[in-house]
């Protein structure tokens, strides 16, 4: 069994800031082949339909993934983006069509060797990062290739290097991603995360694999348990979701929704 197979099981990252009702945008996933699932959670699309009005800033919430991402019309122009502790936004302009690639998280240093940290909070080009796979897209992508074709193209070549890897995984490591995964990431870090490793060998592994600390993860986690659950602005204050995963009122709440999505709940789900 793949040894990241639970993570794709329990977490599921969400990008939810471009809606499925507006006229002027397209956004859409596909999900991969089986042979790479657990290390690829989608392809992902995001277009204009028309040349817009004004320029455009795309808003990114925090989802504890490391994406590849590239205009397809210029693939030279390609670009990898990792953990990012709050919401980032990207001026656009009026005209785009972006493809990309969505690791699950850690999967992106299991398959390339390449230390997260060095990615976190910041977009930079591939070619600086990851040398051989930026040439290959620029040589292998084509303006005039749809979108599926792209996938198919896509899921190939990581199949292909997948199968050429030999991963070592680090069981303690992967348990305590799982923990945090099943308690939707209300936890103490510091306590609830005895899988053998002290707390210095905790962050200096968590730091290479997701690019920032177990605890700083974790409130990423428990901010994309609440957005799977797809509350309404009513349902937050029946239900208050917000009190299942630790926090204590709802202006705690509130703070910590904005700092990874960008605006307050009330604005995200109405």
């Amino acid at each position: 069994m793949n040894k990241l197979k639970t993570i794709r099981e329990y977490y599921k990252p969400i990008q939810p800031t471009v809606s499925k009702n507006d006229n002027e945008l397209d956004y859409q996933e596909i999900r991969p082949d089986n042979e790479i699932e657990n290390f690829v959670y989608c392809f992902w699309q995001l277009t204009t339909k028309k040349p817009l009005n004004k320029d455009y800033n795309y808003r990114v919430v925090s989802d504890g993934c490391i994406d590849i991402f590239f205009d397809h019309k210029e693939p030279t122009e390609n670009f990898v983006m990792g953990f990012c502790r709050k919401f980032v936004q990207f001026p656009l302009g009026k005209e785009f069509d972006y493809i990309g690639i969505r690791f699950l998280p850690s999967a992106f240093p299991h398959l390339f060797g390449v230390d997260a940290k060095t990615l976190s909070n910041q977009s930079q080009e591939l070619n600086k990062i990851f040398p051989i796979f930026s040439e290959w897209i620029n040589s292998e992508i084509k303006p005039a290739d749809s979108f599926e074709s792209i996938t198919k193209i896509l899921n190939r070549k990581i199949i292909g290097f997948l199968k050429n890897q030999d991963i070592k995984y680090d069981h303690r490591f992967l348990d305590s991603l799982n923990l945090i995964f099943q308690k939707n990431g209300y936890l103490d870090t510091e306590i609830d995360l005895n899988t053998g490793l002290s707390p210095r060998q905790l962050r200096r592994i968590f730091n290479f694999y997701i690019g920032t600390t177990a605890k700083s993860f974790s409130n990423v986690v428990r901010f994309q348990h609440i957005l799977n659950a797809k509350p309404s602005i009513q349902s937050l204050k029946e239900n208050k979701l917000y009190y299942d995963v630790g926090f204590f009122d709802q202006a705690h709440f509130i703070k910590n929704f904005k700092t990874f999505y960008g605006v307050t709940p009330s604005e995200a789900f109405r």
